[in-house]
């Protein structure tokens, strides 16, 4: 029997032991999407504990303790920071089968050297252990142990970008933290909030926004600076896949109902999110920007709580009517206004993986490798059976070997351990297909496969100098 979570952990061929040890788990990370705050970054933060690097924002693991019947002083209230973790050690051993089993075991090992599982008998001890190693470390040193190269945080437009210029003129900074255009908050105009926003958005340009097409522009002068500060990519989250014909008197007049604070109906708010969407995609096409759209996702569903909380505090779900079909009109829009980007498509509803992975071989092509594609399985899809389905599916249907490969989309400084998660899963199933002769055992071939998969693809469909 095979050792808890050991340095064969889901290695379950020859071949994929030694792909994993002898290519895979050597290589350094990117990460190229992600929540990090850069401000952590900037001033080298320090964390007291565990808990405030564990658990301080980090749904996933709240959603676990709600379920397993944590009261919520626990989880975002004001109990003390031990109780906390004596909190989310009481759920471990009920979760079999889940990755924050895995996930939060492998950043125990990685991090502070803990390989006894986690149980409410083991709690303080662990407490303590980690505390004790946690001060040697700082969001930079934790960085470096990890084998960072770059990461991209996530950042709204109206953002000065002043952390980004500390870090960047920090000649002892040597990893990349380079800010991605988030312009979430201009696009879905029918979120709370928009009216607010759209006047913060007209104070950073510099003058009042009337149109659709005011917004449009003011977002391309934001995207000018965020090249000037070393910006490589943009991302897009949405509920779902929208499009209807970018109209501008359709979308004008979508605008004018959100700025009177009424709520166009879908028809005219997808042609303005249709509208600022093709423009955005042309200009980062022109910056040779790597453009991200997540979609599928049913935000804040439980709207008490919501209420109370706020966003991001886990009350978000898959959403079953993703608006996948959506992609192939969005994608020809692009096009057909002179600016399809490299662009990676992600959905949360994994249904939707054969969809993308067939829509996407539809925009292919420019002597670009692999200029669209489907994204690694993301939030409720990053498990063991999520990857491989994606991983599957998109290598039936598309060309896996040019595939960009993993990101954390993560606020930890410890979760980079998803990174070796995803390699071990790969390494897994391509260990497979060798040992069934579904591949050849090509040692040199399957090295280069692995690599590629794990950092090239990445550092070079993105161009980080690293």
């Amino acid at each position: 029997m095979q050792k808890f979570m050991d340095e064969n952990f889901l290695l379950s061929t020859a071949t994929a032991e030694k792909l994993y040890h002898g290519t895979a788990e050597k290589l350094p990370i990117i990460d190229y999407h992600c929540h990090i705050n850069p401000k952590e970054i900037a001033e080298d933060r320090k964390f007291e504990n565990i808990s405030q690097i564990w658990l301080g924002g980090d749904h996933y693991k709240w959603r676990v303790m709600r379920a397993g019947g944590v009261a919520e002083d626990k989880i975002t209230g004001d109990a003390p920071d031990r109780e906390k973790f004596r909190a989310f050690a009481s759920v471990m051993p009920k979760l079999i089968g889940n990755p924050i089993y895995h996930w939060s075991h492998l950043e125990l090992q990685r991090g502070f050297g803990v390989t006894e599982p986690l149980t409410p008998e083991s709690a303080d001890r662990i407490y303590d252990a980690c505390n004790e190693r946690l001060k040697g470390y700082t969001a930079r040193s934790l960085m470096r142990k990890f084998n960072v190269r770059a990461i991209c945080t996530t950042d709204d437009p109206i953002d000065s970008l002043e952390y980004h210029d500390v870090i960047q003129a920090d000649p002892e900074m040597e990893i990349k933290v380079l800010p991605a255009f988030r312009p979430d908050k201009a696009v879905n105009l029918e979120k709370p909030g928009f009216t607010q926003y759209i006047g913060e958005l007209s104070q950073t340009v510099g003058r009042e926004l009337k149109t659709a097409e005011d917004v449009a522009l003011a977002l391309c002068e934001r995207i000018d600076y965020f090249a000037d500060h070393g910006c490589l990519c943009a991302d897009h989250g949405l509920d779902y896949c929208m499009y209807e014909k970018p109209d501008k008197m359709a979308a004008n007049h979508a605008f004018a109902l959100a700025m009177e604070g009424k709520r166009p109906d879908r028809k005219l708010a997808d042609a303005y999110k249709t509208l600022v969407t093709v423009a955005c995609a042309k200009k980062y096409a022109q910056k040779n920007w790597v453009m991200q759209i997540h979609f599928g996702c049913l935000r804040n569903a439980n709207q008490p709580q919501f209420e109370l909380l706020g966003p991001d505090t886990g009350y978000d779900a898959v959403n079953s009517q993703s608006g996948v079909e959506n992609a192939a009109p969005l994608l020809n829009a692009f096009l057909e206004n002179g600016g399809l980007p490299k662009t990676i498509l992600y959905s949360l509803n994994p249904t939707d993986n054969t969809a993308l992975a067939t829509i996407m071989a539809c925009f292919q092509g420019g002597g670009v490798t692999g200029k669209i594609q489907q994204g690694s399985a993301w939030w409720f899809n990053d498990h063991r059976f999520g990857m491989r389905n994606q991983l599957t599916e998109l290598a039936a249907n598309g060309v896996l070997g040019c595939f960009v490969g993993m990101l954390t989309d993560s606020r930890s400084f410890l979760s980079y351990t998803r990174h070796e998660y995803f390699r071990r899963v790969l390494c897994e199933l391509v260990g497979e297909w060798v040992e069934s002769g579904q591949y050849p055992a090509d040692e040199k071939a399957l090295e280069q496969l692995i690599e590629n998969l794990s950092y090239y693809n990445t550092r070079d469909y993105f161009g980080f100098e690293v």
